[in-house]
């Protein structure tokens, strides 16, 4: 275990803004904190920093307090965005990557390689507040890891991205995860954790509500969510044994059923022995699922 949060709570007077968090993430794993806004992750993430003091609990880097450690161990990618407007790309990510105790020397081939890598050789020059916001926050994510940190936390690192720039970090992210980076990640975007994350811990008002392995969790539902082809009606659909509620689509309908047991029997009642093109039992998503859990849609 690399990260420990052992049973932590942080309390402003009659507010519990975390309540009695306990979470271990593992060496070179990358874990999702989610939850609605307000459900205590970003105290949670100052915590770790060592920003903010726990009012119980512990947490621990690789057995040592994260209050007894320097903090060039570990990177943040905040949600609210802090990179300087009138300082160029370039002399940003010097800046960071020295702050972080890293020479100039150390320094200069790893900027270069993202800059190319993230495309924005050519912005090298530009000033912060030139840029466009994806490529601003490209800026603000290799800065936070340009230091090659052992860990490294993200808080909605994808917001605001078009698709072409949520690739390209989504592959940065995972390299760093093959070459060893522990990550802890936080975004309302469910098909980003499910695409990321190993395991995760689902908040809300400051509590766990579940903490686990996403397919761990995604088998405790079971296989209820059936894609069907059918000429039948949504009518003649809602009314068969097993089945909870019917949701249309392009192509057909989905099926939300209250459990995987009645799976055989509809697809024999619904077929009527004969041939269907598209029969299909699944998980549910991990946005649904999220939406159940919390009792509430994701804001």
């Amino acid at each position: 275990m690399t990260l420990e949060v052992r049973q932590v709570t942080k309390k402003y007077k009659d507010f519990v803004a975390v309540n009695a968090l306990d979470f271990t993430i593992n060496e070179g794993e990358v874990f999702g904190l989610i939850g609605q806004n307000g459900a205590g992750k970003t105290t949670t993430f100052r915590m770790i920093l060592n920003l903010q003091d726990t009012t119980e609990g512990t947490i621990l880097w690789k057995g040592k307090s994260v209050h007894k450690l320097e903090r060039d161990f570990l990177g943040y990618l905040p949600e609210e965005r802090g990179i300087y407007p009138q300082m160029k790309v370039e002399e940003q990510l010097y800046f960071f990557g020295m702050l972080k105790g890293k020479s100039k020397k150390e320094l200069k081939t790893e900027i270069q390689y993202w800059l190319e890598r993230f495309e924005l050789t050519d912005k090298r020059n530009d000033k912060a507040e030139t840029l466009s916001k994806g490529n601003q926050q490209k800026v603000q994510l290799i800065a936070s890891f340009i230091h090659k940190p052992e860990f490294l936390i993200l808080d909605e690192p994808f917001s605001g991205l078009d698709p072409v720039n949520r690739q390209l970090l989504m592959d940065a992210i995972l390299d760093l995860k093959n070459q060893g980076t522990t990550i802890l990640f936080s975004s309302h975007q469910m098909d980003n954790v499910e695409e990321l994350c190993d395991h995760l811990c689902i908040l809300k008002r400051g509590a766990s509500l579940y903490t686990g392995g996403l397919q761990e969790l995604k088998a405790l539902y079971g296989k209820i969510k059936l894609s069907i082809r059918t000429t039948k009606t949504k009518p003649e659909l809602e009314v068969l044994e097993g089945v909870e509620r019917v949701e249309q689509t392009r192509d057909g309908y989905t099926l939300y059923l209250q459990d995987e047991s009645y799976g055989e029997a509809l697809y024999q009642t619904i077929s009527e022995g004969s041939y269907m093109d598209k029969f299909s039992m699944d998980y549910l998503s991990l946005d649904e699922i999220f939406k159940l859990k919390v009792g509430a849609p994701n804001e």
